[in-house]
């Protein structure tokens, strides 16, 4: 088993311009933070921090948003902070679609300015529903993830009174298969869940993105086996390395996939897997 790369190499933002026709890529910019590019050039960002200080653009002092040209495609698997950060500023640069559960939505709009025209019934979807995005080249599946999911009120850093938390739906994973490329599962933030051998029941993941990091969710070892659960042709590793409490290596969780003959694929921030069809180049 090639432990780490069969990886195109791409800096980290360089973001689509629709010229990788037929292929499909998946660039990881740091924590959970997914840009997904269609065969179409569909753009789709999933949970986007992109000012995380694991992205190449923030750790050199860039505004790695400001490079952003394309998103047609908001996706956020809950509420919390290192997840939705950079959601609404990008929204309102580039005009991308909201796609979360109605609570966390309409959080989004009224507390953190997401623009409410971009978010309503067309891109708006619950656990067990499924959405027909970009001209229907993508279908998406919401599922189980075992985490909270509260979001930071912003308003109480003025009124005391305030909650310093809002309810904001439950957590979330996504399920995105693209007609013409691979299925993408990423888990969200959660725990192993017996569940997941039903995901990879049901849908049959291609590539799994597994949170790896410990402290918060699963830990490097237990990602390794949330990956036989569901069964990907191929695991790569999230959300870990951002802070000193998230493991900062994935070395368990490759000698652990190794002892499950799991196919991993350990890339770096700025790095992205490039599908041919279903088969990873």
């Amino acid at each position: 088993m090639r432990k780490h790369l069969a990886v195109l190499a791409i800096t980290a933002l360089v973001f689509s311009n629709g010229s990788f026709a037929a292929e499909t890529r998946v660039t990881w910019h740091g924590h959970a933070t997914f840009e997904v590019v269609t065969p179409k050039g569909a753009v789709l960002m999933i949970d986007p921090w992109l000012k995380n200080p694991k992205n190449p653009a923030a750790a050199q002092g860039k505004d790695p948003l400001a490079q952003v040209k394309r998103l047609d495609y908001i996706l956020l698997t809950h509420a919390h902070t290192d997840h939705i950060a950079d959601a609404a500023e990008l929204a309102r640069k580039t005009g991308a679609q909201l796609v979360a559960m109605p609570e966390l939505g309409r959080q989004m709009v009224k507390l953190q300015g997401y623009p409410a025209d971009q978010f309503g019934m067309p891109t708006m979807m619950n656990m067990g529903g499924e959405l027909r995005i970009a001209g229907g080249e993508v279908r998406v599946a919401m599922t189980d993830a075992r985490h909270s999911a509260g979001m930071d009120n912003p308003l109480a850093e003025k009124d005391a009174s305030a909650p310093a938390v809002v309810y904001a739906g439950n957590p979330a994973g996504f399920v995105l298969s693209i007609e013409g490329g691979p299925v993408i599962y990423h888990t969200g933030d959660t725990d192993y869940f017996a569940d997941m051998q039903s995901i990879g029941e049901r849908y049959k993941p291609d590539v799994a993105l597994l949170s790896a990091g410990g402290h918060f969710t699963m830990g490097p070892e237990t990602a390794a086996q949330a990956a036989k659960s569901v069964g990907a042709r191929h695991a790569v590793p999230m959300h870990w390395g951002t802070f000193p409490v998230l493991a900062q290596d994935m070395k368990a969780f490759v000698a652990e996939a190794k002892r499950l003959r799991i196919d991993t694929r350990v890339i770096e921030p700025g790095q992205s897997l490039l599908f041919d069809g279903k088969t990873l180049k």
